[in-house]
């Protein structure tokens, strides 16, 4: 009997066969791996380091070179590009093979720069270096203005950073965003060369005593174990930590010598400002921030 001659036949039958077969098509279309596009970008990380007042070619030496010699011949790598910028910053880009996990490379280059992070700088190490699955294009620019120029770059900085930047992150695509025109809030120290050889001193010494005063301790707890049978309460204490203002950072003891104590008020001037001045960003000529979303 011909197949076709019977659904012709039976036109109610087939109709209904025809109806089950789409809903069936239906409810299968979320379990079934569709792809609206192919793959035709290779996936790749981006490894970024910083390097604060270091020029291009010291950043190449000492940060590229460890992190390119460690993550060289990971897993489907295809090839690897780095930039050392002036404003003391490496981006490393590894791009993979087409059809490579992103998640996967990401988690095979991070343990590649953990193998490199004895070899690079100190300064490096304690700012992070930091690895993200990432486009090498960029998507678009979003610029933050103030119209009346009320606010600095530096406030809509900061602004972004706490408001914008996170809820950009938040939308399904973003792989990074990247700040351009101005650096976070930071206490900076600017040291006097003359009043620092006066004193026989180096910067590094200078360094030292902010790293020494300015921490973050755990002070424990009063009557905690191993306590006395009579101890009926425990008490946890609560200590300065971070310095927090202008007076705090320049009351820094610096040096005792012979009852002289210097501060380092005596030998640097120290101002709430950027993090970075290498950059900035231009909307029509005006002051603006920029958020580069890749």
């Amino acid at each position: 009997m011909n197949l076709s001659k019977f659904f012709v036949d039976r036109p109610n039958f087939a109709a209904v066969i025809s109806i089950l077969i789409f809903l069936a098509g239906v409810l299968a279309i979320p379990k079934l791996p569709i792809s609206e596009y192919p793959e035709v970008v290779p996936p790749s990380v981006v490894v970024r380091a910083q390097f604060p007042g270091a020029n291009p070619k010291v950043i190449a030496e000492t940060v590229a070179t460890p992190l390119e010699e460690q993550i060289n011949g990971v897993e489907n790598m295809l090839y690897m590009s780095s930039q050392a910028a002036s404003d003391g910053v490496l981006t490393l880009t590894v791009t993979f093979k087409l059809g490579t996990d992103p998640d996967l490379a990401a988690r095979l280059v991070q343990n590649r720069v953990n193998e490199a992070l004895p070899r690079l700088p100190e300064v490096t190490r304690q700012l992070g270096v930091s690895t993200v699955k990432s486009s090498l294009d960029l998507t678009m620019v979003v610029r933050l203005i103030s119209p009346s120029d009320r606010y600095d770059n530096l406030y809509l900085r900061n602004y972004a950073l706490l408001n914008v930047k996170d809820e950009l992150s938040k939308i399904p695509g973003i792989g990074q965003i990247k700040l351009y025109g101005s650096g976070n809030y930071a206490m900076r120290v600017w040291l006097n060369p003359q009043e620092i050889a006066e004193r026989n001193m180096t910067p590094d010494e200078v360094v030292a005593a902010i790293r020494k005063q300015n921490i973050q301790v755990a002070a424990g707890v009063v009557g905690g174990p191993p306590y006395k049978d009579n101890v009926e309460i425990q008490l946890p204490v609560n200590v300065q930590g971070r310095l927090a203002d202008l007076d705090q950072f320049e009351n820094i003891i610096v040096k005792r010598e012979g009852g002289v104590v210097t501060y380092l008020r005596d030998v640097a001037r120290v101002e709430m400002g950027a993090s970075e001045y290498a950059l900035r960003a231009l909307l029509d000529n005006q002051q603006a921030l920029a958020l580069v979303i890749f």
